[in-house]
């Protein structure tokens, strides 16, 4: 019903979540865990060409800021409001690249990619004006973007207007 409480739904899935999940150092675990057959393989596909290009940080740091401004800033957002399944797409593909964008920072488990500490805070700091401007972008539209909150009719809470600009600032400030 509120873009705002989207907005941190979409701030969990992209900051919370996957630090969480790659603190927890799932690929160790699964490397571990696995018989010697199920490890040869699993270290194939981690060396592989495609792993190695699509976790490359700067190719991370791309695909990052590209699925939250194609999302944001396209027919899509509202389309996915509007169908289950496009919305479940979304929330899979924000999580997705922000595993890709925050696995060389919490360095846990195995990367193709180590980055040295002073690196990896610069990675983070460079994050930081792509969803600075995008959350600015939200607060400063003078029209409601996503016209699902105006036609969904609700009795309470801020207006869609008030509350997008309440997402931006979300966005904005929490997103940093």
């Amino acid at each position: 019903s509120l873009f705002s409480v989207h907005m941190v739904q979409h701030l969990l899935l992209m900051l919370v979540a996957p630090t969480l999940l790659l603190a927890g150092g799932p690929i160790t675990l699964t490397l571990r865990a696995s018989t010697p057959s199920i490890r040869r393989r699993l270290l194939w596909v981690l060396h592989s060409p495609v792993v190695k290009a699509i976790s490359f940080p700067v190719v991370t740091w791309v695909l990052f800021a590209a699925v939250n401004w194609g999302w944001h800033f396209s027919t899509l957002y509202d389309e996915a409001l509007e169908n289950q399944l496009l919305h479940y797409v979304q929330h899979a593909s924000f999580l997705a690249a922000a595993l890709l964008f925050w696995w060389p920072v919490v360095g846990v488990d195995p990367s193709p990619w180590r980055m040295p500490y002073p690196v990896r805070l610069f990675y983070l700091f460079l994050a930081l004006p792509q969803n600075s401007f995008l959350g600015v972008a939200l607060l400063s539209a003078g029209t409601v973007l996503y016209p699902h909150y105006v036609t969904n009719l609700r009795t309470w809470g801020p207006s869609p207007l008030a509350d997008q600009q309440l997402g931006g600032v979300l966005m904005w400030v929490a997103g940093d």
